[in-house]
């Protein structure tokens, strides 16, 4: 007599969830937003000295890399709002369209920014020491080069994720997808974040400075533990389950 050990079936193992796949993909593209950190180090050569970087000081291999993470930073800034429109769109389409919308105006500043850069770059590789080259004229460049990424910078990596932050926060807390610590979060930080940034428009202090960096702490806690939270627990089932029922009831 032979016997034939038991088998698996397909149909026997739970079905994979893919809200929980969507909130773990989310969290990853929202802490892949944060590699661009390193680019203030890497472009300092720039900003501080452009006409000495663009003779020959510092590396422009540091100023490719961060350009490069601010890429990084501009696609997985948008991917993090296509990632969960489908999710924040059940409880308010206009908000997670904005949300969607605020960050497609983030990324494209970012590539602005990495664009003046690149090109402060290319001035140094290809144009500088060339005959009949003008040093004063590619001084001048080089200084509105480096103001246009100032501008482009603030307007993208500190004024847009005000917005994103608090259509954000509403939509997490009047769903209750997370723990609703985390919006509020994100109602102290976004607010903060924006007078911090019309102080900085208007000369108060730089955006490198000390109170520049403290204003802009909730909101990068708020984004990193939203992002941890969703890839350790993802959402919370009964507010999904909310979310589609109330979805199928419209």
């Amino acid at each position: 007599m032979t016997t034939t050990a038991p088998t698996t079936t397909a149909a026997s193992r739970p079905a994979p969830d893919p809200m929980r796949r969507r909130a773990r993909i989310a969290g990853v593209l929202y802490l892949l937003t944060f590699v661009s950190i390193p680019a203030l180090g890497l472009y300092k050569p720039v900003k501080d000295d452009v006409g000495a970087f663009l003779l020959g000081a510092g590396s422009d291999t540091g100023v490719m890399v961060g350009a490069l993470s601010e890429v990084v930073i501009g696609v997985a800034g948008i991917s993090t709002a296509v990632v969960l429109f489908p999710v924040l769109k059940r409880q308010n389409h206009s908000a997670a369209l904005g949300i969607v919308t605020a960050r497609l105006v983030e990324t494209s500043l970012i590539f602005v920014g990495v664009v003046s850069m690149l090109t402060v770059v290319t001035l140094r590789t290809d144009v500088v020491g060339t005959t009949g080259t003008d040093p004063a004229s590619l001084l001048t460049t080089g200084h509105t080069l480096v103001a246009v990424y100032t501008w482009t910078f603030l307007l993208s990596q500190s004024l847009m994720p005000v917005f994103v932050d608090l259509l954000l926060g509403y939509v997490l807390y009047r769903s209750g997808l997370v723990p609703r610590t985390l919006p509020l979060i994100a109602f102290v930080g976004a607010p903060l974040l924006l007078v911090s940034d019309i102080a900085i428009f208007f000369g108060v202090y730089e955006n490198v400075s000390p109170l520049a960096l403290v204003a802009a702490i909730p909101v990068a806690v708020f984004e990193v533990s939203f992002g941890i939270y969703l890839i350790a627990k993802g959402f919370k089932p009964g507010a999904v389950a909310a979310l589609q029922a109330g979805q199928a009831v419209r």
